[in-house]
């Protein structure tokens, strides 16, 4: 992996999951705990041996550079390794980036300074675990311009990707950004093939598409929506069918862009026998931890129904459940919670408390909010959606530092 390069694409606004972007870049969002998103795609690099990396930031960066500074200085430039958080540099263009094409574009300079032989273009906000070496062997062999990772999943589902038609060969013969009839997988007519966000190209490849998108006016700058569907007739671009480290019982890459996908994904992780798998010391996940003590419960007494239960629950350091019942729930770092409260189904986010007696269901907490005594959340409708943003499927959220 020492002639590639990555690009981790982490510049755009994440609209879809406000108001947990309200302060912070979606790669930024807390996830699982204890991670932020990108931590998935940068360990996947990592493991991959692929330590050659720009990330291109853009909207609301501080968070993401911040964590990034924290938690990922672990590469030796002696070695030729580092990771590299670009912002709109103005160097090719007076414009912020339009488009996921357009800002590697911007960063040409970037990459002809180091000068490799393969670019791999990710995505900094998806959940999945993926040998980049491997595409990489698959991309030699078949002596492509471009590949693209694909993943399939039921053709209802499709119409919210970019769907590929492949060839028996695995060459890509058709692509379609969000496609209101998706075409369906030839082997098995009830499923799709998309792209992942994971893109593989040949330098020489990549850099005279990128510069004949920049020339177009019709162009909204994006990798599917324009650059790859007009590399078919003159660039061998083939698919790639997605290997998964996470050796589960079902191939595990998600998409966490809205707020029910992420509350899904994050529930994910609290089933008996999750099926993604953060405790895999064959693939692990990296990420920034401050220095805390360990979680603990206090109270033991039944009698009073006071007693710091936590049940199918992940629970991070220096949280105390002091005297509350935690079920199937997320609790992050130093979140308080108190005596006779009752938290179900929720992601509790950084420094989060809990009064006595409130109850909690269904619902995203973001950082540092405190929760009154007896306060209902998730409960009623109609109120919560008074105080709070509700999802159409009634996931409850409160947004970072909330008065309430």
């Amino acid at each position: 992996m020492k002639n590639a390069v990555a690009f981790i694409l982490a510049g755009g606004q994440g609209e879809r999951l406000y108001p947990l972007t309200k302060d912070r870049a979606k790669p930024a969002v807390p996830f699982g705990g204890i991670y932020r998103i990108i931590d998935f795609t940068l360990s996947n690099c990592v493991n991959s041996n692929l330590k050659r990396i720009y990330v291109l930031t853009q909207y609301k960066s501080f968070a993401l550079d911040r964590h990034i500074s924290l938690g990922w200085n672990v590469f030796n430039p002696e070695l030729g390794e580092f990771l590299h958080c670009l912002p709109p540099q103005f160097r090719m263009k007076d414009e912020w980036y339009l488009g996921t094409a357009d800002s590697v574009y911007q960063n040409l300079y970037s990459l002809k300074s180091v000068n490799p032989e393969y670019v791999f273009v990710l995505s900094g906000d998806h959940i999945y675990k993926m040998d980049y070496r491997k595409m990489l062997k698959f991309h030699r062999a078949k002596e492509a311009s471009v590949t693209i990772g694909l993943y399939e999943v039921p053709i209802e589902q499709a119409s919210r990707f970019g769907v590929l038609e492949v060839d028996a060969e695995l060459r890509v013969v058709g692509f379609e950004e969000k496609p209101k009839n998706p075409k369906p997988n030839p082997n098995d007519p009830s499923k799709a093939l998309i792209s992942m966000g994971v893109y593989l190209f040949n330098t020489e490849a990549l850099v005279a598409a990128l510069m004949v998108d920049a020339e177009d006016p019709n162009s909204s700058h994006d990798f599917g929506r324009d650059v790859l569907p007009k590399m078919f007739e003159g660039y061998k671009v083939y698919g790639y069918p997605f290997e998964d480290e996470n050796r589960g019982p079902i191939k595990y890459w998600r998409d966490v862009g809205t707020i029910d996908d992420y509350y899904a994904a994050n529930m994910d992780l609290v089933e008996v026998a999750p099926i993604f798998n953060l405790y895999d010391k064959h693939w692990p996940i990296r990420t920034y931890q401050p220095q805390l003590p360990p979680a603990k419960t206090v109270f033991f007494d039944y009698s009073l129904g006071r007693v710091g239960e936590i049940l199918q629950s992940i629970i991070a350091p220096g949280a105390i459940i002091s005297g509350g019942k935690v079920c199937r729930s997320i609790i992050s770092h130093q979140v308080h919670i108190h005596s006779y409260t009752d938290i179900a189904d929720s992601i509790l986010m950084e420094g989060v408390e809990v009064g006595r007696y409130a109850k909690i269901r269904r619902a995203i907490i973001d950082k540092w909010v405190k929760i009154p005594e007896k306060m209902e959340i998730g409960y009623n409708r109609t109120e919560d959606e008074k105080r709070f943003f509700v999802t159409q499927s009634g996931i409850v959220v409160i947004p970072k530092e909330a008065k309430l």
